[in-house]
């Protein structure tokens, strides 16, 4: 009887570790979190919003309605703000005041940060900055949107100069300066951030204190309508990048220069106009830069090298009866589109000519490969 009931627990115990029980291992713990993916943010940089007096009698909404992809998609986006916005009567070059609606159209479209910093800010004087400072600190509650390179007085100045962005955990610093403005500035405020290296110093060191993880320089600066850097634009991006920076892109020659990396900083030296009624020979095709930083789990950080996108400025009655700033790439092979299509053959030759004089390839999407 003994031996009989040895036999059943035997057999219950091959019962227990047979076919049937294998599949269950209690002994194998389940599998650990995957580790958190790293937050990459993204900050897209366009060139020029200018308002020529032609520009005025369209719908400025439509000027950046092709821009989705570059300005709304990302996370931060950044534009040169060439006028100011003096009430009327509006005008146009030389002088700029454009309507308030344009800078609205364009915070609409996406653009985040308004670049102030530049040599057209002051074209209606103290009186036109004191009104463009208020709209923009208007539209900073109805549209969340910043500026830089102007205060309107020193509280501001600390807080905008350099005016410090974060997403996902990444403190940007943006510090926006201009080589001059067309009218003379007066001593007391508001004040325009001008490109002397004490005041930069100033910024630079700023941002580092306010615990800045990148800095972007944000030049107006350079020769008009010439394709190559001078110079003192390299001298100065040499310069710039001995203090820290991380990344140098620059505006105000309206056309795209050549780019470079300078002891290892990338620089844009200029992106050219987005939106203007120029004409003149390459001032319609434009670089849009997006530039991504990544924000790893263990708490490091790094940004990686920028993309360039170009651009090109369709006048009215060439793509549409409007201004609108079209993706190249996006448009190549769709010359059948074009009201004037010798106005898709103007910007074929215009892309590959700036292609070829300042070594910027879109297929490499970088900085520097030249």
């Amino acid at each position: 009887m003994r031996q009989k009931r040895l036999f059943i627990a035997f057999l219950a115990l091959l019962a227990l570790c047979g076919p049937a029980r294998a599949q269950w291992n209690y002994d194998i713990p389940f599998p650990k979190p995957l580790m958190a993916a790293p937050d990459t943010v993204s900050v897209t940089f366009i060139g020029d919003l200018m308002m020529h007096e032609a520009q005025l009698a369209y719908d400025c909404y439509g000027f950046l309605s092709e821009l989705g992809s570059i300005t709304r998609d990302a996370d931060i986006s950044v534009a040169n703000l060439e006028f100011s916005l003096a009430g009327e009567p509006y005008t146009g070059y030389p002088s700029f005041s454009a309507p308030d609606e344009y800078a609205y159209s364009i915070a609409r479209h996406g653009v985040d940060v308004f670049l102030t910093a530049n040599n057209h800010i002051l074209d209606k004087g103290r009186k036109g900055l004191v009104r463009t400072l208020e709209i923009y600190d208007l539209m900073r509650n109805s549209h969340g949107i910043r500026y830089t390179g102007c205060a309107a007085d020193p509280v501001s100045d600390t807080l905008l100069n350099p005016l410090v962005v974060v997403g996902k955990g990444v403190r940007i610093a943006l510090v926006n300066f201009t080589y001059g403005t067309n009218y003379k500035p007066q001593p007391d405020w508001p004040r325009i951030r001008n490109m002397e290296k004490a005041g930069v110093k100033e910024m630079i060191d700023r941002a580092k204190r306010r615990g800045a993880d990148f800095i972007i320089a944000l030049p107006h600066w350079g020769t008009e309508f010439i394709l190559k850097h001078s110079r003192e634009q390299e001298e100065w991006a040499s310069w710039l990048a001995g203090q820290g920076v991380d990344l140098v892109v620059g505006a105000h020659p309206h056309v795209v220069q050549d780019t470079s990396h300078v002891s290892g900083v990338p620089v844009i030296y200029s992106l050219g106009n987005a939106v203007s009624n120029m004409s003149k020979e390459n001032t319609r095709l434009e670089l849009a830069v997006r530039a991504r930083f990544v924000n790893h789990p263990d708490g490091h950080k790094e940004m990686l090298e920028p993309e360039l996108i170009f651009l090109w400025c369709c006048l009215p009655g060439t793509l549409r009866f409007n201004y609108v700033t079209i993706p190249v790439a996006d448009f190549i092979g769709r010359r059948s589109q074009w009201i004037d299509p010798s106005d898709y053959d103007n910007m074929i030759t215009t892309y590959d000519r700036v292609k070829k004089e300042t070594g910027i390839y879109e297929e490499n999407h970088k900085a520097g490969n030249h």
